[in-house]
């Protein structure tokens, strides 16, 4: 099952960023993971939250520019190769991966991935014995 990513367009000066978290932190939202890409002029926030519905309602209410994008999220083992273990498996199902990157759960490590075609790709890792998280797990891993 995909996970809704939450992806915000910021202006690239210094405030921009607290001034999301801040509006995140005052109505309780919990953010999961994150990746930051920048360029001159703007950033791009990449996000999982514990609540990624109330997340977009109250950025779009505060003027933030939000969209949602459907993501993969498989648990990888803390150990060496424990990534290179699930990716031989997109190799394999001849999956690309646009980007990548990571978050700590409480006992485990998760990879987040976009792909071009998101229920095609889980399909075919399913098929390999892969669970892809869902969104409500996100929440409680």
């Amino acid at each position: 099952m995909s996970v809704k990513q939450i992806s915000v367009f910021l202006e690239n000066k210094p405030g921009t960023l607290k001034g999301l978290t801040t509006v995140l932190a005052q109505n309780d939202i919990n953010i999961r993971a994150l990746s930051l890409s920048d360029t001159k002029d703007f950033g791009i926030v990449r996000m999982l939250v514990n609540d990624v519905y109330a997340a977009t309602n109250v950025l779009k209410e505060e003027g933030f520019i939000a969209s949602l994008t459907p993501v993969l999220v498989y648990e990888i083992s803390d150990e060496s190769g424990g990534l290179d273990k699930l990716l031989v498996h997109f190799e394999e199902a001849q999956v690309n991966i646009e980007y990548m990157y990571a978050f700590a759960g409480r006992n485990a490590a998760y990879m987040i991935f976009r792909v071009a075609d998101t229920k095609k790709a889980e399909a075919v890792l399913q098929g390999k014995g892969l669970h892809s998280l869902a969104q409500d797990e996100i929440a409680s891993v």
